[in-house]
């Protein structure tokens, strides 16, 4: 019974990890325009080098996944590579965090103990400070090292700059979310956010514990201004999201109230180049091909930074 309820509970976690229509990435190292990995040695001409270090999302809370990422979510910012800001050119680091398990392992995402050591997220900010370092080291200056995320990613984001304000020129967060599709499960749309929360903390009071512990410490220490992207139809945390208005400094941008940007539908594309999937969550908005509306943003914000 207890592996029933386990394998249920990696599919509510899925964060849009490829599906059978999605390209695998399963290397960590620089991306090419055309997915190609290429291993950190060095890098040419760092102090004209703006670096932006992409943090996947997970298929589960606290334990070690298979793979790393998927070509739709990577996709968007892969479009960002070789733009120039100020002169300096764009390059993209895929960072894989599947080898990394917190403390209380995987099982406790379905147990009501409190969490105690390191979860995995307090571990992918230690491996993005690792590599802040190693940018730094190779020459790179710190305000062209940029920390994003989609979902676990986007969360990992925000605590990053929590913890290390100094370490790095500023951070995109995507959809960040990492404890379930609260949204969707507790029904936030038609309760109310509020009333959702309280049912999650009620079903699952030490993983509803550890959240607010993020939530608090990213409120309280978060002072570098950073570029945020959420969803209402989000069904992890569209409507669980608002929070994010109280940080200072924090600009987060409501992508769409549906499936469109600027009037345009939104798809994600597959294998082919003729495959084309309509997006039906909002938690995979970052993943559609007209998200690339919001480059400019995106850029305008690097540019504000370095």
């Amino acid at each position: 019974m207890n592996k029933v309820i386990l394998i249920f509970s990696l599919l509510i976690l899925s964060t849009a990890i490829a599906k059978s229509n999605n390209h695998e990435i399963t290397r960590e190292g620089f991306l090419s325009k055309d997915f190609k990995i290429r291993k950190l040695s060095t890098i040419e001409d760092p102090q004209n080098r703006i670096i932006l270090i992409n943090n996947h999302g997970q298929n589960s809370l606290d334990g070690k996944q298979k793979g790393c990422t998927s070509i739709d979510q990577i996709r968007n910012r892969v479009s960002l590579i070789d733009e120039k800001v100020k002169g300096k050119s764009i390059v993209l680091y895929n960072l894989c965090a599947g080898h990394i398990e917190g403390d209380m392992g995987m099982k406790w995402w379905i147990s009501k103990k409190p969490y105690v050591g390191k979860a995995k997220l307090d571990k992918r900010v230690e491996q993005n400070l690792e590599l802040v370092e190693k940018f730094a080291s190779l020459g790179v200056p710190r305000k062209q090292i940029f920390v994003t995320g989609h979902s676990c990613g986007g969360l990992t984001t925000l605590l990053f700059f929590s913890r290390y304000p100094e370490k790095a020129g500023g951070g995109i967060a995507y959809a960040p979310a990492c404890f379930g599709k609260i949204s969707k499960k507790y029904k936030a749309k038609k309760n109310g956010p509020e009333v959702a929360l309280a049912k999650f903390k009620k079903r699952k009071p030490a993983q509803s514990d550890l959240r607010d512990k993020f939530n608090n410490e990213i409120l309280t220490q978060l002072k570098t201004p950073l570029l945020v992207f959420t969803h209402p139809k989000d069904t992890y945390e569209g409507l669980t999201s608002d929070w994010l208005e109280n940080i200072n400094g924090l600009n987060r941008v409501i992508i769409s109230e549906d499936y469109k940007i600027n009037g345009k539908k939104c798809f994600k594309k597959g294998k082919l180049a003729t495959d084309k999937f309509p997006v039906k969550d909002g938690h995979q908005m970052d993943q559609a091909t007209c998200f690339q509306e919001y480059n400019p943003e995106i850029l305008n914000y690097i540019k504000s930074r370095i």
